[in-house]
């Protein structure tokens, strides 16, 4: 018999597909949440309200305290024998600790930080520990999975080309995929919370588009702005991730952007660049000039 588990976030799609699940009556074996340790304390906090209001949430992370221990083999051995200098050796094995911190440990084991010609932050960080987790135990008791994934056309063109259910061969088994509000637009997935009395994330009223990784590889200049003037604390904990990242790579220097002549090297410079008027080389007067308002939201949760 195939077991229901239902993946969520803390934001508005996949709230809106467990409310739907309910709303259907259906037999849901498990909601997981994958915690990757570069969430907001926001979104923390409404995966709590939501289990207050909607039921038991697993939380599962990876852990890479192995793949770390063999980095250091790594630097110990084959960096040397590949001449890189003692000086970046040692500051490399003395931030080669496991932090517990998933994202963080992700990054100083791979030396870099995800990019989005290279999104191994989504595999290593959510679908893995899902899989390994939540999904296998039920496998190998003998039932099958079906992972509720709250994904939507509207969302890009690759998600546009999803269909409603698939098969997919996983990390360990392979499980089936089932996509309920594929067809869902935006306004669809708020009437859903409204329907139920949910509060939406509430970053989603300060100018968030997406409410999971804070920020995220492939925030928008406006959301890097917005994350910025709201949430500076957390702009300093990715520039402390830089400085611990770079030490652990060969080329003592990592940047959790890709830098171009544009936006500079590090996510302070890029803080800046979002600053700018279109083109990036003024400072847009309306920006830095504005006061912070209370409410700023991109979906009319303000009205």
């Amino acid at each position: 018999m195939a077991k229901q588990v239902l993946s969520i976030s803390g934001g508005k799609d996949s709230t809106a597909m467990w409310l739907l699940a309910l709303e259907r009556g259906a037999d849901i074996h498990q909601v997981v949440f994958a915690d990757t340790g570069h969430e907001h304390p926001i979104t923390y906090g409404y995966v709590d309200y939501l289990e207050s209001k909607l039921g038991p949430v697993k939380r599962v992370k990876a852990d890479f305290t192995n793949r770390i221990a063999h980095k250091r083999w790594v630097v110990q051995t084959k960096w040397r024998k590949d001449g890189v200098s003692e000086d970046i050796i040692e500051s490399a094995l003395e931030v080669l600790q496991p932090t517990g911190n998933p994202f963080l440990d992700l990054c100083l084991y791979k030396g870099r930080f995800p990019s989005t010609k290279a999104r191994f932050c989504t595999q290593e960080l959510k679908l893995e520990p899902i899989e390994t987790k939540a999904f296998a135990p039920i496998i190998e008791s003998g039932d099958g999975v079906v992972s509720w994934q709250a994904i939507r056309k509207q969302e890009s063109a690759a998600r546009a080309m999803l269909t409603e259910r698939e098969h997919t061969i996983g990390v360990v088994h392979a499980y089936e995929v089932y996509r309920p509000i594929l067809e869902w637009a935006v306004d669809d997935v708020f009437a859903m919370h409204r329907r139920h009395g949910i509060m939406p994330n509430p970053l989603y009223e300060q100018g968030m588009s997406r409410v999971g990784c804070m920020p995220c590889i492939n925030s928008r200049k406006d959301e890097l702005f917005e994350i910025a003037r709201r949430f500076p604390a957390e702009i300093g904990r990715v520039a402390e991730w830089e400085r611990l990242v770079g030490l652990a790579s060969k080329r003592a220097e990592s940047s959790f952007f890709k830098h171009d002549d544009t936006m500079g090297e590090g996510i302070r410079e890029v803080v800046e660049w979002s600053k700018t008027a279109r083109g990036g080389k003024q400072y847009d007067l309306f920006k830095i000039n504005d006061d912070v308002p209370m409410c700023s939201s991109l979906y009319g949760l303000c009205e």
